[in-house]
């Protein structure tokens, strides 16, 4: 099992590690709810070293770039980042991730004269990510991988900024969201310091080199604690990610679902360039997509798990649950699944069926 650069430190804050896309990573700390609260109301740290970055530069990046994502990567600017995805020629997603235009710097051979970015994806997809990308590559374009030198701090919730302004110079409210800077931090250069995040409650990613990766988690530590922060697992992550109906890779888009299907439309520019899968989303959405991806609330204390199927007030299956949790903001159980088109609309009152047992759900705004 892959390790992260801060998998001692997590032993050392007694986490309860468990494999997660083969890396021995932190479910929780204390407990799921504490470190959901924590990231809602004050602020969390998580360790998301994990991901993989790809640097993709010099002559053809962008044209590369552009033509394996469903977004318009010509309207990044320097020190901007995208949510984008891969498609496939037949519809289906090979990952979601994000797109950051960097900035020149001839010294880390990013000329002024080629953009240059750097490509996020996850965990579970680097290596499948890095050779469809490569299979692509007819535009000469430089690839790096430098997802082992590379750790991913994510400090996120409504304090963040608050928590890691006094480590930095650069000025954090400064920067809008989905845009980026490179500066020091807690003592270390050369940090990409982003207004990204999975969580829905604001804060920031941080990407640096491996070597200083438990340097930083232990300054955010240190002065984010008067102020409520916490360590915080992948348990948390889920249900965090899953009250803002954000999807996750291999629950709720995969190699089988389309983007028009999970409601990402809004990153699938059919408009303008050429890219990977865009003829059959085109006559996709021409023709209208058989499955919605919708967000239901069950009225039940128990929460609907991935692959239990949905059924219409009749008792029809029309469709299958993708991802499902309790809620600790809601204190009430909902989920994410893809029903058939005409069962999608907010207010359609659905059944999770449990087997002996269904349990009464609604869609919901996602």
């Amino acid at each position: 099992m892959q390790t992260t650069p801060l998998t001692e430190t997590h032993r050392r804050l007694e986490a309860k590690l468990v494999n997660f896309a083969g890396f021995e990573m932190p479910l929780t700390y204390t407990s799921l709810k504490e470190e959901h609260h924590a990231v809602r109301e004050a602020a969390g740290i998580f360790d998301v070293s994990h991901m993989g970055e790809f640097i993709v530069r010099g002559a053809g990046a962008q044209e590369l770039v552009q033509y394996v994502t469903s977004n318009d990567v010509r309207k990044l600017a320097e020190g901007q980042a995208q949510y984008s995805c891969l498609p496939r020629p037949g519809g289906g997603i090979v990952d979601d991730l994000l797109v950051y235009r960097l900035p020149a710097n001839p010294k880390m051979g990013m000329s002024g004269d080629h953009p240059s970015y750097m490509l996020v994806v996850n965990a579970s997809n680097i290596r499948k990510d890095w050779e469809w990308i490569a299979s692509h590559n007819s535009f000469g374009a430089e690839m790096i991988d430098i997802s082992d030198r590379t750790a991913l701090l994510a400090v996120q919730g409504p304090k963040a900024a608050e928590i890691l302004q006094p480590l930095t110079d650069v000025k954090l409210a400064d920067i809008p969201y989905y845009h980026f800077v490179r500066g020091s931090l807690a003592g270390v250069d050369n940090v990409i310091i982003s207004a990204t995040g999975y969580t829905g409650s604001g804060g920031f990613e941080l990407y640096l080199d491996a070597d200083h990766a438990t340097t930083v988690w232990d300054e955010v530590l240190r002065v984010g604690k008067p102020h409520g922060l916490l360590p915080a697992g992948l348990g948390a992550r889920d249900t965090l990610r899953l009250e803002k109906g954000y999807c996750l890779y291999g629950n709720d888009i995969n190699d089988t679902t389309s983007p028009l299907e999970a409601g990402l439309g809004w990153i699938t520019k059919l408009n303008g360039d050429d890219f990977v899968g865009k003829e059959f989303l085109l006559r996709q959405k021409q023709e209208g997509v058989a499955r919605r991806l919708v967000a239901f609330r069950v009225h039940d204390r128990r929460s609907a798990r991935q692959g239990y199927p949905i059924l219409s007030e009749s008792g029809e299956v029309i469709g299958e649950v993708t991802s499902g949790t309790h809620a600790p903001s809601l204190d009430y159980p909902l989920g994410m699944g893809y029903v058939k088109t005409g069962y999608h609309a907010v207010g359609t009152k659905l059944q999770i069926d449990l087997g002996r047992k269904t349990m009464a759900a609604e869609v919901v705004k996602l």
